[in-house]
């Protein structure tokens, strides 16, 4: 009652001061807020745009090579004949261009025009020798995966450093994820709504402020399908990819109801079988899966039992069994294996990803052990299937051409980053500078925002390989960046 009293008895002038000194109380909260979250943005900013430059660059640098000449120089073309000889004569071709070699793989022409494709294993080398599918004729022979477009997609996978470098940019990708969280943020904070996130004013106060705009502007617009690309690519990393979501959403081999045989002995996986080296050639759902094994009386019916099971036989059996163009065709290895017919988007067969196919047949019977199709995948296994098209551009022109236009975005937005840095840069690092620059110091009670702290959380969850990144910024920023002058200066 007594408070009641108190508060009837304030005139309004009064009033209207308690109101405008929450106002600022609220205005400074949420300024240290804005200041905490920009922080964190611009740190994983800082660290990750050398990465999106570097496989935005190599992206673009795929694209061209499999558009031009194609990965395997699959692209070389051939004056069309009547006649196409058996693959086996043509096969034998290949083999005769290098001594002591084994066939391991056959790829069938993409069109009337273009090369078939043999990888041969010689004693130092795979090669991959295109052979005129009409002569037999040797167009060109190079060892396997030497192609200019294997090298970027080398800098793609692991910038060429191995493990180390497919945990750094699994690493990188997740802190693009806090990238773009932190972005959505301090843009929404910026703009209060998502009309002026995407179409912002033409006016722009200043030359800064053009670079503000096409950064986050172009962000906002991007950020989805960033965050698309982020996944598909980090589901093939070594940690989160094959460790955690490959190895829980692989596809069961029991599902084809053939189980690997002989039982005693550990079958090797698809991607051990099939993948060329370090080459992703398998579909994602399907790299963990064991491979069936020839030598029992499973499967269902396939190739004619009167007829002998070789290269022509299972090259005539596959397009009769729907197989068209452009497919792969990998030979039995060893006393088990099997011939394995293959058909998918990734490896720039066809366009669909939908149209994903892989069958498997016993080298002695004949039979078929597995028919495994799009239609068969999990709900992730058909979203990599679907976002692995989006993330090479293989759907088509249209979806090449628009992976072309965000690689050159993404670079636009990491050099507008740097710009708008060197931009606000302090004019002098000593600290006798009066030029009110550089980085606001963390929280006196050392506290951050719950929703960073939620973003922070969720992404160290998901993304192990985050937990050290964000521990690393979190005391480099507390410990050393806030307190030492210059740094302070610099890294504004």
């Amino acid at each position: 009652m007594s408070r009641l009293k108190d508060m009837s008895n304030q005139s309004p002038i009064n009033m209207h001061n308690h109101s405008r000194q929450e106002e600022i109380k609220n205005a400074r909260l949420n300024n240290k807020k804005y200041a905490t979250i920009w922080r964190w943005h611009f740190y994983a900013g800082m660290l990750v745009a050398p990465f999106l430059l570097i496989l935005s660059l190599s992206a673009l640098g795929m694209m061209f090579m499999a558009n031009t000449v194609g990965p395997n120089n699959d692209l070389l073309t051939v004056p069309k004949q009547n006649t196409i000889l058996p693959v086996s004569v043509q096969a034998q071709s290949a083999l005769n261009a290098l001594p002591d070699s084994t066939l391991k793989q056959y790829i069938a022409p993409k069109s009337d025009h273009s090369v078939a494709l043999f990888r041969v294993s010689s004693a130092d080398n795979n090669y991959m020798v295109a052979v005129d599918p009409y002569t037999a004729n040797v167009v060109t022979s190079a060892p396997n995966n030497s192609n200019l477009y294997h090298t970027f997609n080398s800098i793609h996978a692991d910038l060429l450093m191995g493990k180390t470098g497919d945990y750094l940019l699994e690493t990188a990708a997740s802190l693009t994820v806090l990238l773009i969280l932190t972005g959505w943020y301090l843009w929404w904070y910026r703009r209060k709504s998502v009309k002026s996130m995407l179409i912002p004013s033409a006016k722009q106060s200043s030359k800064r402020s053009v670079f503000v705009t096409l950064h986050a502007t172009l962000g906002t617009w991007l950020s989805i399908l960033l965050l698309l690309f982020c996944v598909s690519g980090m589901a093939w990393a070594g940690i989160w990819g094959e460790k955690v979501v490959q190895a829980w959403s692989q596809f069961p081999a029991g599902k084809w109801g053939n189980g690997p045989m002989p039982t005693s002995v550990i079958p090797p996986t698809h991607g051990e079988a099939l993948n060329s080296s370090s080459v992703k050639e398998v579909p994602w759902i399907l790299e963990l899966t064991p491979m069936p094994t020839s030598g029992s009386t499973l499967g269902d019916k396939g190739i004619n039992p009167t007829l002998p099971i070789t290269l022509d036989t299972v090259d005539k059996f596959a397009r009769e069994s729907g197989f068209k163009g452009r497919y792969q065709l990998n030979l039995p290895q060893g006393e088990t294996g099997v011939w394995t017919l293959s058909q998918d988007s990734m490896s720039y067969d066809m366009p669909s990803p939908t149209a994903d196919r892989t069958m498997h047949i016993d080298r002695y019977s004949g039979n078929v052990l597995a028919d495994i199709r799009y239609e068969d995948y999990n709900a992730f296994g058909k979203f990599m299937a679907v976002g692995n098209a989006v993330h090479m551009g293989t759907l088509g022109l249209w979806s090449l051409l628009a992976n072309v236009l965000f690689c050159l975005s993404i670079i636009a937005i990491c050099i507008s980053g740097y710009i708008m840095w060197w931009q606000r840069r302090p004019s002098k690092l000593n600290t006798q500078s009066t030029r009110k620059v550089g980085l606001n110091p963390p929280p006196s009670n050392g506290t951050i925002p719950w929703g960073l702290a939620m973003i922070l959380l969720i992404v160290a969850v998901i993304f192990p390989t985050a937990i050290l990144a964000i521990v690393a910024i979190a005391l480099l920023d507390f410990l050393m960046i806030s307190r030492v002058p210059r740094l302070k200066r610099l890294l504004k």
